[in-house]
């Protein structure tokens, strides 16, 4: 017998009004996106007008110039600092979905004594903030000889909970029907994590890639990284806003730049992460 699908009692009137909420929403949320790139855009008098503008009257690309004006006078080549954070951000995301995954799959499909006590630890590292964590992370990239290094960014994101979180959630999911039919035919516990286990939560790690990639281009290895060679590109922009006034139209540009790579990466995987969000809490 085909089941029916149950449908929403809903008028015509009730969806409308539905959709315009979500609109006026949506517009709300997407105001500090359209300031910004109408900042990049201002002449110097519109950025200190007040009351601010929301849009930029008179258009200028006097601050990109500005801002490449700048960059050729770095001590350090700006391609440096560009090659510093593609680095640290891709070492690490690679990193950390490998270790997170491999930690998660035993965690979600195998029995072992303190199982329950482990992943309990993980739930609650979700509540402390980076602020808490800063000074043990700093002694212990100080005893291993990691401060000043690119790996005191990178090991610490090896460990981002959330990461693991998601992927044994989800990694919960696939059938053990599934795996112990690729245990008969042979496969061992390597090439069932491999060949099965991690196309299935493809989702699941493309959307910590996404989150992840967001910590890491952000970062500007602050306490942790003093040589100028080994600074991010979040540093550099930093040294330039702090220039003063008469840099404020490059601080802006250079801001939008930044906050431009992480949303054009957004809007080509959201779907994937808005559906590890909606099944990660679900089991099967």
């Amino acid at each position: 017998m085909p089941i029916r699908k149950k449908r929403v009692n809903r008028s015509f009137m009730g969806t409308f009004s539905l959709f315009m909420l979500l609109a006026v929403i949506g517009a709300f949320m997407a105001l500090p996106l359209v300031y910004a790139i109408n900042n990049a855009f201002k002449p110097l008098d519109e950025i200190f007008l007040f009351p601010p503008t929301l849009f930029v009257r008179n258009p200028t690309w006097n601050n990109f110039s500005e801002l490449m004006n700048l960059l050729s006078q770095t001590w350090v080549p700006f391609s440096r600092y560009i090659f510093n954070t593609v680095f640290i951000t891709g070492a690490g995301i690679v990193g950390h979905v490998i270790l997170a995954s491999a930690a998660a799959y035993p965690l979600a499909k195998h029995k072992f004594p303190g199982k329950t006590f482990l992943f309990s630890i993980v739930v609650l590292s979700l509540m402390f903030t980076p602020a808490v964590t800063a000074t043990p992370n700093y002694m212990i990239l100080s005893w291993l000889g990691l401060i000043d290094t690119y790996w005191a960014v990178i090991v610490p994101a090896f460990a981002y909970s959330l990461g693991l979180y998601l992927m044994k959630q989800f990694m919960e999911q696939i059938p053990d029907a599934l795996l112990e039919a690729a245990k008969i035919d042979g496969a061992n516990e390597y090439r069932i994590f491999w060949s099965i286990v991690m196309p299935n939560v493809k989702p699941a790690w493309l959307t910590l890639i996404i989150l992840l990639f967001q910590i890491l281009w952000g970062s500007d290895g602050n306490g942790f990284i003093y040589s100028e060679q080994l600074k991010t590109l979040h540093f550099a922009s930093n040294q330039i806003i702090m220039g003063g006034i008469a840099r404020a139209g490059a601080g802006a540009a250079v801001a939008l730049i930044l906050m431009s790579v992480p949303i054009i990466l957004f809007v080509f995987s959201q779907s994937r992460i808005i559906e590890t969000m909606a099944t990660s809490g679900m089991k099967d």
